[in-house]
């Protein structure tokens, strides 16, 4: 069945962006995948309930290109996951969150989204959402944006947050249905030490970059499962790379948001 059989509600552009799917990396998933339940991690305090079905979420931000290809299976049968709505967002090569673009992402000034001296604090959201994005997957359970290598901030390895939404309604937006997971992606550390000198990334490294030996995050939970494999995309690291990575959920399943610590040398926080 076609994108737009399955979504009624889609405009000819919303057809176009969530059923192309046609791209090279989605051909190199592995043709048996595993399928063992992928652990849930937490939301952090910069997701920004903001659906929009599109694949580029770049937004004219500079870094280098990534191409994330995620397919989605279900966990109980190794079985595709169609029809899915996979939402993620991550920070700017400078590591800057959309929506939240006041806040220092160095942990000094104003403090994250939720938290700062004396505990919670109202959040703030500002009008931007670059690399943020949703896409529906396909009959093969997958989709891939075209987005950039996240930067880095204090307290954290770099990552790519994702929810996976089921039964909701897909217009220009998608709204509605349940959450059957919440979690973080995660790339090899030789790939980021070398995109950490390239600009303009390079003009962070006096600032020091959190490698997953020290998030507590990452190793708490089990962020090792949710290891992207990594190709380039052309002859050197500045053409960019296409990262690939299979998610098995349980359809049925809402599970409880996960809370834990926060980085290296801070205590228990909402995350990041």
């Amino acid at each position: 069945m076609d994108v737009a059989s399955r979504f009624p509600y889609l405009s000819r552009r919303g057809f176009l962006i969530a059923g192309g799917m046609a791209f090279s990396g989605i051909r190199a998933f592995p043709a048996t995948p595993a399928c063992a339940l992928s652990g849930e991690m937490e939301e952090g305090p910069y997701y920004v309930d903001d659906e929009t079905l599109r694949r580029d979420i770049t937004e004219g931000r500079p870094g280098v290109p990534l191409r994330l290809a995620i397919r989605l299976v279900d966990s109980r049968s190794c079985a595709p996951l169609p029809d899915a709505a996979l939402d993620i967002w991550h920070s700017d090569a400078l590591g800057v969150y959309s929506g939240f673009t006041a806040s220092n992402p160095d942990g000094r000034g104003m403090p994250p989204p939720g938290f700062g001296p004396g505990g919670p604090r109202p959040r703030q959201i500002d009008s931007t959402r670059f690399l943020r994005g949703v896409q529906i997957t396909d009959a093969s359970g997958a989709v891939e944006f075209a987005t950039l290598y996240p930067g880095w901030y204090f307290g954290r390895a770099i990552h790519v947050h994702m929810k996976v939404h089921l039964g909701g309604l897909a217009e220009k937006k998608y709204s509605g249905g349940h959450v059957a997971h919440t979690g973080q992606l995660f790339f090899p550390e030789d790939v980021t030490e070398r995109v950490a000198k390239i600009q303009p990334y390079a003009t962070r490294l006096s600032v020091h970059r959190t490698s997953q030996a020290e998030d507590g995050i990452f190793k708490s939970q089990h962020g090792a499962a949710s290891m992207a494999e990594m190709e380039r995309l052309g002859k050197t690291d500045a053409d960019g790379f296409r990262a690939v990575i299979t998610v098995a959920v349980d359809p049925e399943a809402t599970p409880a948001p996960v809370r834990g610590f926060g980085g290296p040398g801070r205590g228990p926080r909402p995350g990041a």
